[in-house]
This record gives C-alpha cells, structure tokens and sequence, in this order.
C-alpha cells in the first residue's frame, strides 16, 4: 500500500551569491603569473630568491601602514633601526649577492654533508688513516677537533642572535644561513672525530674539550669568540665577525694551517672537511661585504658609518690578532713542517686588507705591511 510522502519545506538559509568583488575575480595583466611585482628586481625579472624574500619581513616605512602590530615589554615595537649604530637610506636595497633562501639551505647543507660522508667512506674503505703521522693525529685529535667549539659558538651564539635584530628580510636571511653554515660545520667536525675515534688506535676523541677550556694556545681565541657572543649591536657583531676575526682567526687556522700541512702528514682527508667549511666562509663574507659596502657608500650616511666601522675596525683587529698569535705553538708541534707561522699570518693578513680596502676603510697598526 503506497503512502503519500509529506512535503518537507525548504529551510531559509541565505544562498551565497557571487558577484566580481570577490579577489581573485578581476583579470588583469599578470593575473596568472607566480611572480610579484610590488619591488624592483635587480635585473630584468626577478629571481625566485627575490621573489620569496624581499619585503617578507614587514616595515612600517613600505607597507605596514598602521605601524608595528605587536611590541616588546619595554614598548620597542618590531625592527627597530637603533639595534644599529650604522644607518641607510634604504636598508631593502641589500640582496644577498648569494641569493640565499629557504629551499638553498637545505640543498647546498646537503649536497656537502654528503660530500663529506663519501669521503670519510672512501678514506675508511681505503684505509688511510694508517699512513698519518703520530705526531699529526695528535694535533687533529686536540687542535682540528678543538676548532668545532669556535663554530658551534659564533653559529649559535653570534649570527643566530644578531640576524633576530636586522631590520630586513634580506639581511637576516643572510646571516641565518651563516649561522646554518656554522653549525653544521661544528657537527661535522664532531662526526669526524668520533669516526676517527673508531677508525685510528688511542684516538682521544675526548680530548678537544680539555684543550678547548685549559690549553693556552686556545684562551685567546676562546675570548675573543665569548667576547663576540657579548655584542647586541647586530651589525657589529656581524661585522666583527665576518670581517675581523674570520681572515684573521679563521682562515689562518683552517686554510693557512690545516689545509696546507696535512698532505705531508700523510692526511688527505681532513683537508676536504675543512675545504667545505672554508667554502661556506666565503660565501658567508660575499654577503657581509655587500651589506657593509652598500652602508659605506650611502649617499646620506656613508661618512658616518664609515667611521663607525672604522671605529669597531679599530676595537676588534687587536684582538684577533692577539688570539691569533697565542695559536703559533700549534704550527711547532708537527715533525713534519709545511710551514712557518709567520708566512701563514701573512697570507690571511692579505686577505684581510683586501677585504678592509674593498669597505674604504684603513687597516689598524697591528696588521700594518
């Protein structure tokens, strides 16, 4: 027997209607490209790095029209330009000449920890650890090893701090990769140590820390890089850094030292571990000197900032070469010598100068040639 089914009535719920207003509605001539045009590139078209960096920080002298939405504690809103003593006319003008960004990182950080890991397979497979001298194994197991803690600390504790403070996408950016660059290298040498602690008999694997905190020859180097951690001004931390004690610290130990002298130590291995974290450095002062180059040819604050670098230029370089020379005792320890202290200063000196000249500021007395 068939039953009528009730009408149901239709419940009043408002039917969406649309119209052209929506976003997204209204062509116009790049409706469908991927690319932003609210800047201007550097070159014809933008780069990807342009594209998914500039102006991703907010700033209240572009966009951010209502001003800062957030503040800290003590009422300093956002960025403020004043965690600076060095000024700009623009500071958005800065592009990392490295084009640096997020996927980068991760594939540049990659293809060398892989790089790294072939190796060490191969010089394992091949048993080359072998051929190293004892007198060799001893200055890597202290003095190599040792040098992870330097990393670790500017990486950590200098450009992750400081890159919070930059007032720019670009900038921090930049520096947030150093500071990647940093750590990784840290782990790196860490990872070696613990495969030659597998790979070579009486290895101490621990013995870098006790030299790290006790050993003479490391306290200078150990206070310069607390002292840099101390910096809140960003751009002087970084300056310090880059700048100063990288040639005159860094490079001499990991270029002038380990990477000229391990061959005739029988070591062909170290060399390619400290190559990658020479080559990161490099990068890392191609960025710092197109930061500091574009503040000291600024058309308005140029002269000022000039002497401010000058001034830090003035205040650092002393105590670089100061750490410096308290490392010497490490270039007599070796039974086979590459060579003298004095030439591998020089050289990381020059690099120094060319860097300073480059920036149009004068080298201190301390490294005078």
């Amino acid at each position: 027997m068939a039953t009528d089914t009730p009408d149901v009535k239709e419940r009043s719920v408002p039917k969406p209607v649309f119209t052209d207003a929506e976003a997204g509605a209204k062509d116009f001539p790049s409706s469908t490209s991927r690319s932003f045009n609210y800047f201007t590139p550097r070159k014809r078209r933008a780069s990807v790095y342009e594209d998914v960096t500039v102006d991703v920080q907010p700033d209240p002298a572009r966009y951010l029209t209502q001003g800062w939405v957030y503040a800290f504690a003590d009422g300093k809103a956002g960025y403020p330009q004043e965690w600076t003593a060095l000024k700009s006319s623009n500071w958005h003008e800065f592009l990392d000449p490295n084009e640096e960004w997020e996927q980068t990182i991760y594939r540049n950080n990659a293809n060398v920890v892989r790089q790294i890991s072939q190796n060490l397979a191969n010089a394992d497979a091949a048993r080359a650890f072998d051929n190293w001298n004892r007198s060799w194994i001893g200055v890597v197991q202290k003095h190599v090893s040792a040098w992870a803690h330097v990393e670790h600390g500017v990486g950590l504790h200098v450009y992750t701090s400081a890159q919070r403070d930059a007032p720019t996408n670009m900038i921090n950016n930049a520096m947030a990769v150093a500071a990647a660059h940093k750590l990784r290298f840290a782990q790196d040498i860490i990872l070696y140590n613990l495969d030659l602690t597998d790979q070579i008999e009486g290895f101490d694997g621990g013995a870098h820390k006790k030299v790290w905190r006790d050993d003479p020859v490391w306290q200078g180097v150990r206070e310069t890089v607390e002292q840099l951690t101390a910096v809140r001004d960003w751009a002087e931390a970084f300056f310090a850094t880059a700048v100063v004690f990288e040639p005159l610290v860094g490079e001499l130990f990991r270029s002038e030292f380990v990477m000229q002298v391990a061959a005739l130590q029988g070591d062909f291995v170290t060399p390619t571990l400290m190559g990658a974290g020479e080559s990161d450095t490099a990068r890392d002062q191609r960025g710092a000197r197109a930061l500091f180059g574009m503040l000291a040819q600024d058309e308005e604050h140029g002269e000022e900032n000039r002497q401010t670098m000058q001034r830090w230029l003035d205040d650092w370089t002393p105590r670089s070469v100061a750490a410096a020379r308290q490392m010497q005792p490490i270039w007599s320890q070796l039974s086979e010598k590459a060579v003298r202290f004095e030439d591998s200063l020089e050289h990381a000196t020059g690099h120094f100068d060319e860097l300073t000249s480059a920036l149009q500021l004068s080298s201190p007395k301390e490294v005078a040639r």
